[in-house]
């Protein structure tokens, strides 16, 4: 069995159940378990591959990535100016054009991305199948990659003839939805401990799915085990306000009425949820994808995030799609939630360690995982290294662990998924980033193109 040692950190943040951060810390990896954590010389001092980090670098947790749409990294910086209805309407017809090599090639640049952000497990919701595209591709693509991933089966099946938002062209019918969320659940799903890849089932959002595909989608995924449930539910004013006049539910009712409540959901955004469905969230262990960056970006407001937590709802990060962000910054998203909670002139509304645990701990609980976010024995092996000896830091060495919050951090140095180095010395490892960028861009460009 392969030995991983990783020593002489700068300080580990192991965000065990003593929240421990220990100077000097080292790691010892077995295969892709974490066998041992402590200081370096309570720890072997031998392994097959041992990295050094001299006092130089932080070692945390991988960060946990709970709502993106990968394939948006070819559409960045469209309709700039749009609140999120009209900016789906500028963009539906440009995805309409999506091919299988599209979406291979985006979830293939918008990983590593996320990987060199200091994200290790990551949940993606693709909800649209033009052409020849399948979740099949952005799997094979993330596979080859080499981040933990939960795949989600999204769906669209209300057009604009029905009263939905998107085009008649971009929506499927509800029983070939069923039948291939059947067939992906039962070819990839794998619910066992230190799993790479769980699937979620995921109808888009109240204006673009029935109820019916609601309840059934439900139904279906709790016949499996480990698989969950994922939409987006209060992202905006409109949103509500679709929710209240289609069906005479506010969002958190909607989710109720539904099925769609319980600590196997997660909801994305949740900005304008009310007080009586956060409460409903904690008593339920109802989960939230908090996606600040992209809400701003498109006007949406501010999630209420530090009412969430008081009421112990289970809250992670999401960077949502590279096209409403316009980056896949894991690390950068979770200053940006900090920083959002304390925007109501409340500087204490969150704190740096409360925003390193969303982005760890948080984002395993919203998950349904027990076996990341954390550095102890019996771990999986996620962990991520960042070089403090820089400018970027400078100053801020007195509290090292907040500053992975406060500061501004353009990359990790190391990366650590499942016990192999897929980010080395601040290089992915497992592609031929040029070539792939090269490809990524000659496609977005044709998509723009029309």
């Amino acid at each position: 069995m392969a030995t991983l040692l990783v020593k002489n950190a700068h300080t580990l943040i192991t965000m065990d159940g003593d929240r421990r951060e220990i100077p000097g810390g080292a790691i010892f990896v077995r295969d892709n378990v974490i066998e041992q954590v402590g200081t370096t010389g309570e720890l072997p001092d031998t392994a097959d591959e041992v990295i050094d980090h001299k006092g130089r670098q932080v070692v945390l947790p991988g960060l946990v990535n709970t709502h993106h749409h990968l394939y948006q990294s070819l559409t960045r910086v469209y309709a700039q100016n749009n609140e999120l209805f009209e900016w789906l309407l500028e963009l539906y017809p440009i995805w309409a054009n999506l091919t299988a090599e599209a979406i291979q090639v985006s979830t293939r640049v918008a990983c590593v991305e996320l990987m060199l952000s200091g994200c290790t497990t990551a949940s993606d919701h693709l909800y649209i199948f033009p052409n020849d595209c399948t979740l099949d591709d952005e799997i094979e693509a993330v596979q080859e990659i080499g981040i933990r991933f939960h795949a989600s089966r999204g769906s669209m099946s209300v057009g604009r003839s029905e009263g939905g938002l998107p085009p008649d062209s971009v929506v499927e019918k509800e029983p070939d939805i069923l039948k291939d969320s059947q067939r992906i659940i039962e070819t990839y799903h794998d619910n066992s401990r230190h799993s790479m890849l769980r699937i979620t089932l995921a109808p888009c959002s109240p204006f673009t799915v029935s109820l019916d595909l609601m309840r059934e989608s439900a139904e279906m995924a709790r016949s499996y085990p480990g698989v969950r449930l994922h939409t987006h539910l209060a992202e905006t004013a409109p949103d509500v306000a679709y929710s209240l006049e289609k069906f005479g539910l506010k969002p958190g009712d909607y989710a109720e009425e539904v099925g769609w409540v319980g600590d196997d959901v997660w909801h994305a955004h949740c900005v304008h949820l009310s007080d009586e469905a956060i409460a409903m969230f904690g008593r339920t262990g109802t989960g939230i994808a908090h996606c600040p960056t992209s809400n701003f970006r498109l006007g949406s407001g501010i999630a209420r995030i530090r009412m969430c937590l008081d009421h112990n709802v289970p809250v992670g990060l999401g960077v949502d799609g590279s096209a409403s962000n316009d980056s896949g910054h894991l690390l950068a998203e979770a200053r940006m939630a900090m920083l959002a909670q304390r925007a109501g002139q409340n500087p204490a509304g969150l704190t740096a360690r409360e925003a390193l645990e969303i982005a760890t701990l948080g984002g395993a609980r919203v998950l349904g995982r027990d076996d990341i976010g954390a550095l102890a024995p019996g771990m999986s092996a996620d962990f991520i290294a960042i070089n403090v000896d820089t400018p970027f830091f400078a100053g801020a060495h007195h509290d090292i662990v907040a500053a992975l919050m406060f500061c501004t951090i353009p990359q990790v140095d190391y990366s650590i998924i499942n016990g192999r180095v897929v980010v080395r010395e601040g290089q992915p490892t497992t592609v031929d980033l040029p070539v792939l960028l090269e490809r990524h861009n000659a496609i977005s460009q044709n998509l723009m193109n029309g």
